[in-house]
């Protein structure tokens, strides 16, 4: 086990709603065996628009083409760090970590691949890189997902629940027995592609949605696909998207602005059927979804629990932060993932550790 209590890392997230890779550089210390973090510096490298397009099609590449991809865009992503490191002039650096971008997610074949985690990110970023947090446990016979509850329990076990939005919306929580956490429903990888088909980048503060009425039958179909009678663990990965609820959508003649109020209003059931429901309970709510008004509201309107938003920074990097957290106790040899929420025959201490030349 390493010596010191205090860490400096980079922790690197980039979601599935293919918005940006977000970095924040944290200091974190152990004390009395408890976990405290600081924000030392944060930046968001929004995607070019021909990254964003390959890696929305990505999931449609053959094995030569994903292999090349892999390769340009762990270069790419090597770029965006050193860019970060300077312009923030970052000097002291433990490790970076990160998540890497999820192309395919199929934890029943025991398959997943996050790109950017090849071994030449830290020789190209001249500094210690753990990365690379899923594929064990998908091999052991985890699901893979979801990785941030270890932080939820470490950093903010405080709160009753805690719930991010992005790409797909997961909900984390502590039993008496043991934590459990699992993907709820799909959020912005839905909500993006229609406010794009009305000329939007994304459905600001969920403006259109306000705007647009519910169509009850849509609402009632896609309440009744098969994931939400599954019992976790359990996870979602694009490919669920575009596999059920995006035909489930076209097969209705709904007008995108329709079909936004609609679907947000079967976000905010989906999450209300899992949250606390009394009146003390508080859900930690971070990710991109925090910013949907209309969404927010309407969950509130929608549980007697109290939905606590917190400062920006936390919205925008609590998953860079536990990433950051993950790589650390990977530092540490100390279980990051919890067999509980992944489904893996035990708790382990997942990552690889990739180092430069002479390092």
């Amino acid at each position: 086990m390493m010596d010191y209590t205090t860490y400096k890392v980079i922790g690197i997230m980039s979601g599935t709603s293919r918005d940006g890779i977000d970095m924040a550089y944290i200091e974190f210390q152990l004390k009395s065996k408890k976990w405290a973090y600081r924000f030392l510096e944060v930046d968001t490298f929004p995607y070019r628009s021909d990254w964003e397009e390959i890696l929305g099609e990505a999931d449609q590449y053959d094995a030569k083409k994903i292999k090349q991809l892999n390769r340009d865009y762990t270069a790419y992503l090597a770029q965006q760090i050193n860019t970060f490191i300077t312009q923030h002039q970052i000097r002291q650096i433990d490790a970076v970590c990160s998540h890497g971008h999820t192309i395919f997610h199929q934890p029943e074949r025991r398959y997943t691949l996050q790109i950017g985690n090849l071994p030449i990110l830290a020789e190209r970023i001249n500094q210690k890189v753990v990365c690379d947090f899923r594929t064990q446990d998908v091999l052991l016979g985890g699901q893979g997902a979801p990785l941030v509850p270890i932080g939820d329990r470490l950093l903010f076990s405080r709160y009753d629940c805690c719930i991010n939005l992005g790409g797909f919306a997961n909900i984390s929580t502590e039993t008496k027995l043991h934590r459990i956490a699992y993907d709820v429903c799909a959020v912005n990888t839905v909500l993006n592609r229609y406010a794009q088909k009305l000329g939007y980048s994304y459905d600001d503060k969920g403006q259109l949605a306000r705007q647009g009425k519910i169509n009850s039958e849509l609402l009632k179909c896609l309440s009744a696909l098969s994931f939400y009678r599954q019992v976790p663990p359990k996870s979602l990965g694009i490919e669920w998207v575009k596999a059920e609820v995006l035909p489930l959508i076209a097969s209705f003649s709904v007008p995108e602005i329709d079909v936004l109020a609609t679907y947000t209003h079967h976000i905010v059931q989906e999450l209300a059927r899992c949250l606390p429901t009394t009146p003390k309970a508080q859900a930690l709510l971070t990710g991109g979804g925090a910013y949907n008004t209309f969404l927010i509201e309407q969950l509130q309107k929608a549980t007697p629990c109290q939905i606590i938003l917190p400062d920006s920074r936390l919205i925008d990097y609590k998953e860079a932060l536990i990433f950051g957290l993950l790589g650390v106790l990977r530092l540490r040899n100390e279980p990051n993932v919890l067999h509980s929420v992944t489904g893996a025959p035990k708790d382990h201490c997942a990552g690889f550790i990739y180092a430069p030349p002479n390092f």
